[in-house]
């Protein structure tokens, strides 16, 4: 979507998180309990520079994510690093 996000009525904003939720699905249970739940509890309260990463790290291939999400390898890409560790800390806090 390239609407500014901060003109969007409750209602698109519901209908663009249940589109995201659907792209976070990813078939590979490993990232589904990883990123569904972020979508469901997270995703709302992020601003919007780690809204826009997250939104860029479903256009990745699951193979991909699943190497990052594991930690056997680290997104050459510092944006998606950024949001891979912000979601790897919320889901294993220290």
């Amino acid at each position: 979507m390239s609407e500014d996000r901060s003109q969007m009525t409750a209602e698109q904003l519901a209908t663009e998180k249940k589109r995201l939720w659907w792209h976070s699905r990813r078939g590979m249970l490993e990232l589904d309990l990883l990123l569904l739940p972020f979508v469901e509890e997270a995703y709302s309260d992020l601003d919007e520079d780690l809204k826009a990463k997250y939104r860029k790290l479903l256009d990745c291939e699951d193979p991909d994510l699943f190497k990052w999400f594991m930690q056997s390898e680290r997104p050459a890409d510092a944006e998606l690093a950024e949001i891979v560790d912000f979601i790897l800390k919320r889901v294993q806090p220290s």
